[in-house]
């Protein structure tokens, strides 16, 4: 019987594109108040939309024509990851949430870097919908998913078997092998616009159900 119901944060929870917007929108205003430098949102809006994810920053001043420093790169990486994210729970995870509180315990595995995975809780307001979180980002990386670390931790705060714990996430590479290795049933989330919908993986890292809403796991739990 499952008695635990784990879900991954980003795409799974809320739109991660929310926070990339928001991030985006910080750097943006901090170069136009320290440098005088309009436009920077709307054209990496425009790069992130278009699929670009490692040289946002480097395209957009490049197209502005502002000259940049790997040292200015590294502070406007710092505004995007700590800016104050404005963030809202995908309608499905508030449903989840209220229909499986009352026997289930319910449970979060996020990676990424600690303090930015805890303001988006706390922007959220979500933490004290838990019984337990794991976030990755307070452990060396070799244990953040898909280490089998933060599940065992899991397991370890929950105090029920792997066998007795669901995890729902939207990741084939990073989210599920070691759920399976040790008993956990997986499902994958496919949403429409969700960041890695279109991505594949072996068959040994695949979730052995897969939905495209919340709202499916009534009929797996």
């Amino acid at each position: 019987m499952l008695k635990v119901l784990v879900f991954d944060l980003d795409d799974t929870l809320f739109p991660e594109h929310q926070f990339v917007w928001g991030g985006l929108q910080a750097v943006g205003e901090w170069l136009e108040h320290r440098y005088q430098v309009a436009d920077f949102f709307e054209i990496a809006w425009q790069l992130f939309k278009a699929g670009e994810r490692k040289t946002i920053f480097n395209q957009t001043l490049d197209d502005l024509g502002v000259d940049h420093s790997p040292e200015l790169i590294q502070i406007l990486l710092k505004i995007y990851r700590h800016h104050h994210p404005k963030l809202s729970l995908h309608e499905d995870a508030k449903w989840a949430f209220d229909y499986f509180k009352t026997d289930k315990k319910i449970g979060l595995i996020t990676n990424g870097a600690l303090t930015i995975q805890q303001n988006k809780v706390k922007a959220l307001e979500i933490a004290s919908r838990f019984d337990a979180i794991v976030y990755c980002g307070a452990f060396e990386p070799e244990c953040w998913k898909p280490s089998p670390y933060p599940y065992l931790r899991m397991m370890e705060l929950t105090g029920h078997r792997g066998c007795e714990h669901l995890y729902v996430g939207d990741h084939p590479v990073k989210d599920f092998i070691a759920a399976k290795q040790l008993g956990w049933t997986t499902i994958r989330i496919c949403r429409p616009d969700g960041e890695f919908t279109h991505l594949t993986a072996d068959a040994a890292y695949e979730a052995e159900y897969q939905i495209t809403s919340l709202y499916e796991l009534k009929q797996i739990c």
